[in-house]
This record gives structure tokens, C-alpha cells and sequence, in this order.
């Protein structure tokens, strides 16, 4: 066989990959139905271990996939879609103003989407109680690692934390489940044995809840429906202050025009003139060597006014 003929079934192939990655690039809507229906269920089943309660658990497993189609090009051509699609589960479930007024929330029923789960085994309760005693970010750590089987760095980087600080995350989640169920056998197990015996109870856990989420066509079209929402809302924000000031603008008056006083009665001045306050005079400050030459001249003038005349004067010596 020539070069070229070896090289013919590679080409073909190639080709073959590219009209399938085009016929996908063409349908979104296809590949979002295959990731919501491959990865819903799970998604769902793990939120309800991370917050124990069905209902927030598949309200915000649908909040992120209908961002995720609201934003679908790009989470179609980030690396990880379904990391993305959960880390924006995750973030909605565990919001910190949802522990502001715990005394709210609705009461757990079952519903269409939320059936009743069967009774849990008593061990299976135990580990769901404490694991819902833990932390947020303690539990998010110990769900991803340990029940999903991600590595510390792709934890550390889904919970937006340094590696360290999500390794002591999960070794601080590990000794409070050895403490609190001593039945697991956990103390004294090397730290991949504890998370093989916790990634085999998380994961039966997660399975024991059934989850019924709704088809993806729905979650499409309600992500379109927000969206035409959202877009309304936006342009229609401002043209209402528009039509507001244009309205005020034609209404008001061309001038502002203070209403008119009543007439007050004013009494009549006493006939008697007031006397004028006294004039303030002015003194003229004249320097120091210049007002002695003033008063010598002064007493001079005083003298010869006062002589008799032809008189000479004469000093007074005493």
C-alpha cells in the first residue's frame, strides 16, 4: 500500500468528524437537549445531597441550564460544559442571603417534579444530617472530591479557591464525618481510602432521590421567554421615563407664579421725630514724631494769642 493510501482513510475520517461537528454547530438546540437530558438527573440528585431540599435543588438546576441556553455559545465551546452548568447550580443553591430568613422558606411537598423520596435507609439519613451540618463551602468540597471524584485542583478551581485551602476544606469534612458516624470506619484509613468508602456513600446516597425533571424543551422556551422578558424591560424602562418627563414637559405652566399675599395693616409711625444717632468721628492717627512737632506749634500759637502786645516772652522757670 502507497503512502497516499494510507494517508486516504485518515483524510475521510477527518472529513467525516467535520460534517458531524458541523451538523451539531447547526443544531444548538440538539446539543443542549442531549447535555440537559445526559446530565439533569445527576445535576438534580447531587444539589438535593448539597442542600437537602428537592425543590431549591431542581429550581436551580433548571436557573442553570436556562442560563446556560440563554448564553449557549458560550458554554458550548468552554472546555467543561457540564462543570459549567453545575458550578452555576451550585452558586444559586448555596447564595448566602438564602440563610438570612430560614423561618420563609416553603414547606417541602411533593410535587410533579419533586416526588416524594421512599424512606431512606437509617444510615443513608445519618450521612445526609451530617453532611447538611457541615459548612457550605466544607460540603461543596467534600460533594465534588469525594461524590463526583474530581481532583483538588479542579475542585479548588470550580469553588474559586487556592488548592490548599480546598484540601483542608476536605480533610476538615473528612474528620467530622469520622467523628459524628463512627460506623463508616473512616478513623484511621489513609486519605484515599476515605475517599473511596465516601465517594461509594455519596454516590448511593444521590441515587436513593428520585428526580423528575421537566423536558428540555421546556427549559428552552422558558429561557427564551426571560430573555424577550429581560429585553422588553430594558428598552421599556427608558422610554417609560421618556414619556414621563415629555408629559410633565407639556403640562406644566410656562413660568413659575407665587400665589399673591393677603393685605396686612400696617400701624402708622408716632408722630414724634426719633432723634438720629450720633455721628461717630473720625480720628485721624498721625505719626508719632509728627504729632509732637502739631502740639508745639500748637502751644505757640496759644501763646502769642494770649501775650500782650509789644509783651516779650519769656520762659517760666520755677
Amino acid at each position: 500500500m502507497s503512502e497516499r493510501d494510507r494517508r486516504q482513510p485518515d483524510q475521510s475520517s477527518d472529513t467525516a468528524s467535520e460534517r458531524r461537528g458541523a451538523r451539531l454547530f447547526d443544531c444548538p438546540s440538539a446539543e443542549f437537549d442531549a447535555l440537559y437530558g445526559a446530565h439533569a438527573g445527576p445535576l438534580t440528585q447531587q444539589a438535593l445531597v448539597l442542600t437537602g431540599r428537592a425543590r431549591l435543588a431542581r429550581r436551580a438546576v433548571e436557573r442553570a441550564f436556562r442560563t446556560a441556553w440563554q448564553r449557549w455559545p458560550e458554554v458550548a465551546a468552554a472546555p467543561d460544559p457540564v462543570g459549567w452548568v453545575r458550578a452555576a447550580a451550585h452558586d444559586y443553591a448555596l447564595a448566602p442571603w438564602r440563610r438570612l430568613f430560614p423561618g420563609l422558606r416553603p414547606a417541602e411537598r411533593p410535587g410533579p417534579g419533586t416526588p416524594a423520596p421512599p424512606p431512606a435507609a437509617p444510615g443513608d439519613h445519618a450521612l445526609l444530617v451530617a453532611v447538611l451540618a457541615l459548612p457550605a463551602p466544607y460540603r461543596r468540597a467534600l460533594l465534588l472530591h469525594d461524590g463526583l471524584g474530581l481532583g483538588l485542583h479542579e475542585t479548588a478551581v470550580e469553588v474559586e479557591a487556592s488548592t490548599p485551602a480546598a484540601t483542608g476544606r476536605l480533610a476538615h469534612a473528612r474528620e467530622w464525618l469520622a467523628e459524628r458516624l463512627p460506623e463508616l470506619g473512616l478513623a484511621g484509613l489513609p486519605p484515599d481510602r476515605q475517599g473511596a468508602v465516601l465517594h461509594a456513600r455519596l454516590g448511593a446516597l444521590a441515587a436513593s432521590r428520585p428526580v423528575a425533571p421537566p423536558p428540555a424543551r421546556e427549559v428552552r422556551a422558558d429561557a427564551e421567554r426571560w430573555t424577550r422578558l429581560t429585553t422588553r424591560a430594558g428598552f421599556g424602562a427608558p422610554g417609560l421615563l421618556a414619556a414621563t418627563a415629555l408629559a410633565v414637559t407639556l403640562t406644566a405652566p410656562d413660568g413659575h407664579h407665587p400665589p399673591p399675599r393677603p393685605a396686612v395693616a400696617i400701624p402708622s409711625a408716632p408722630s414724634a421725630r426719633v432723634a438720629a444717632p450720633p455721628a461717630v468721628r473720625q480720628v485721624r492717627r498721625v505719626p508719632h514724631h509728627r504729632a509732637a512737632h502739631h502740639r508745639a506749634a500748637h502751644h505757640r500759637a496759644a501763646a502769642r494769642r494770649t501775650a500782650a502786645p509789644g509783651a516779650r516772652l519769656a520762659p517760666d522757670v520755677q
